[in-house]
């Protein structure tokens, strides 16, 4: 990015002194963190927070290293540059920059405050390896997307002290969040808004997207539920995106029964224009207690976007159970620069990931079929893992490099934890009550604001269950031993069997037929598994490199133009693809067919006892 180079009249605004009449008596004014969203250079923003006046001799200042929720170090600090202390004089002070993440700053009792400018991370190389649905987008006068870990930093040891928020932005922009604004002020080509916050989690768990107005509002039940989108070439819109949310959380509430977490819920959508090109370029959402982010990409059909919309901002939107309800101590006092994780993903991530599932089909959302096709991929996926590593023990260390790379098996065999112990609940129970039942006690004994004791929360399970449970965690969460999925299957009366069925033209459920080679940019077709019969009609082998198809020019940059485009492809259409095959460009033409491939599926048995059917119809509908 160019250097950014200020003018005089902002200067003059952001070196500005306060006054001189302090006294040495301890404050008790609230920390303030001013972001300027007018003046904006090169995709910077200046940021100033202003602890007002400290009675130590030395300080040090943080952005945060990682956030709840992310499981992943992502050194917000790196996006900060231009880092000033002023004392009360408006004079620069001497600091020293510890790492990407923190500054040290002596003689504290001068300080008034810090100030530095902000990049956003969609247009950095590789975005900076932050998940795009944790990241920032600064695009002026147009869309501020403020995952505000990025933005305002904390002083040692005052993350507890109250703070107030003041966001200057470009009068024609309103504010996305589920904060209400406390306060606007009036400027002459711009306003201010104020937000007064308890705490500086409540600053990072409360998103907000600054762009022009594309909201809808709904009720359910006693909570309102607010979408704000962005969307650069107007594709979609507020409206747009409201029945197919609407529906999905009706159906969320009526299974979630009397579990309510609050009275407002934020969706903030933000579409990329153009995917890993300057722009967002990972798709899904981020979750806070009463709002969600979701990043995705505009290019999608409409029928795609909603079903995935479902699938994503379902799985956010059951957070508010755990670990923003239920969670243990490492997590309610989160250390931002040094975390201590939790044993307990396969609650967190996975049990969250489960109900996402199972709502859908308890509510009729989805066929019983297509939800047990849905753990079965998840079965697949898992099994690309070690599947003897207890659970908790990656949990505990998912930030080391060893375990790191194992955070996508939460989604995976973490939900199929939680479906395994839903079922042995319900055939403990004689099929009266399961895990969604055991979240509702674990939600009255803790709630958001009673952390428990880590290694308490499995005999806290059992002591609110059965003494059987214990054996379950010892065997498959503490312990080494993989699940027998076909003998829980079994217990509901359902089996495996191979089976040919239609699959994607490029996805078999979540696994794909194409890989990438990072460095040529190339779309190459797998040669370890066995190809769909569509690709395997048109002449494709393992090994294949796509150059292009129905003349488009293919490669890593587009590959979602691609699963995109194939969704409209229609039976019978022709079909020109150009492949490179041992260094030699061929053509291959032919027919769209219906892709089909052998997969073993779960499947509903022909002949059932009373006591599986039982089991059955209370686990999926119960």
């Amino acid at each position: 990015m160019k250097k950014i180079i200020l003018g005089v009249a902002t200067v003059s605004l952001l070196f500005a002194c306060k006054t001189q009449n302090v006294t040495e008596t301890p404050t008790t004014k609230p920390t303030v963190a001013n972001i300027n969203l007018v003046d904006v250079e090169n995709d910077k923003v200046w940021v100033t927070v202003n602890p007002d006046r400290f009675t130590i001799d030395s300080t040090s200042f943080y952005i945060p290293k990682t956030v709840p929720g992310t499981y992943s170090t992502d050194n917000y600090g790196k996006f900060s540059e231009n880092f000033k202390a002023l004392n009360y004089k408006g004079d620069e002070m001497e600091f020293v920059k510890i790492d990407e993440n923190s500054w040290s700053i002596k003689n504290a009792k001068d300080l008034d405050k810090v100030m530095y400018q902000v990049n956003d991370s969609f247009d950095w190389e590789g975005e900076g390896g932050v998940y795009s649905m944790a990241g920032t987008n600064i695009l002026k006068d147009k869309n501020f997307l403020l995952n505000l870990h990025a933005f305002v930093g904390y002083f040692d040891k005052m993350t507890e002290k109250e703070f107030r928020l003041e966001i200057q932005r470009p009068s024609e922009l309103i504010p996305g969040t589920a904060l209400t604004v406390d306060q606007t002020i009036e400027g002459e080509n711009s306003k201010t808004d104020i937000y007064n916050l308890d705490r500086y989690f409540e600053v990072i768990d409360n998103p907000i997207m600054y762009s022009s107005p594309d909201t809808t509002s709904f009720m359910v039940q006693d909570m309102q539920v607010l979408i704000d989108v962005y969307s650069p070439n107007k594709k979609f819109s507020a409206e747009s995106l409201k029945p197919g949310m609407e529906k999905m959380i009706r159906a969320q509430k009526k299974f979630l029964g009397d579990i309510n977490s609050t009275d407002k819920y934020a969706i903030l959508v933000y579409l990329s224009a153009t995917p890993g090109q300057n722009d967002a370029g990972n798709f899904g959402a981020l979750e806070h207690h009463t709002s969600t982010v979701v990043v995705m990409p505009e290019t999608m059909e409409a029928a795609a976007l909603d079903k995935s919309m479902t699938d994503i901002v379902s799985h956010e939107f059951f957070h508010i159970i755990t670990p923003l309800g239920i969670h243990s101590k490492e997590v309610h006092y989160f250390d931002y620069n040094d975390p201590k994780m939790s044993q307990h993903l396969w609650m967190y991530e996975g049990v969250t990931e489960y109900f996402a599932n199972l709502f859908q089909v308890n509510q009729g959302l989805i066929s019983n079929q297509e939800f047990y096709d849905r753990m079965v991929d998840k079965i697949n996926v898992s099994k690309r893992f070690d599947d003897t590593v207890p659970f908790t023990v990656m949990s505990k260390n998912i930030l080391t490099d060893e375990y790191k790379d194992s955070y996508y098996n939460v989604y995976q065999k973490g939900a199929l934890i939680g479906m395994a112990l839903d079922i042995r609940l319900r055939e403990l129970s004689g099929g009266k009550t399961g895990i969604l039942d055991l979240m509702k006690k674990l939600n009255a004994k803790y709630g958001k604001d009673k952390p428990f004791d880590d290694d308490q929360l499995i005999s806290n399970i059992v002591e609110l269950t059965y003494p059987e449970i214990q054996d379950f965690f010892d065997t498959y969460i503490t312990g080494t031993t993989p699940i027998p999925y076909n003998e829980f299957f079994a217990k509901a009366g359902i089996e495996e069997k191979e089976m040919m069925s239609e699959v994607g033209y490029f996805l078999k459920g979540q696994t794909p037929y194409i890989t990438a080679n990072q460095e040529t940019m190339q779309i190459i077709f797998r040669d370890n598994i066995e190809l769909n019969t569509f690709l395997k009609d048109l002449g494709v082998k393992g090994g294949d490199i796509v150059k292009t198809i129905n003349g488009t020019e293919y490669n890593i940059k587009n590959v979602y133009d691609l699963i995109n485009a194939s969704n409209n492809w229609k039976k019978g259409d022709a079909i020109s693809m150009t492949i490179i095959r041992d260094g030699a460009e061929m053509k291959l033409e032919g027919k769209v067919t219906k892709p089909m491939d052998k997969e073993m599926k779960m499947v509903e048995m022909q002949t059932t006892d009373g006591n599986q059917m039982e089991l059955r119809n209370a686990w999926l509908k119960g």
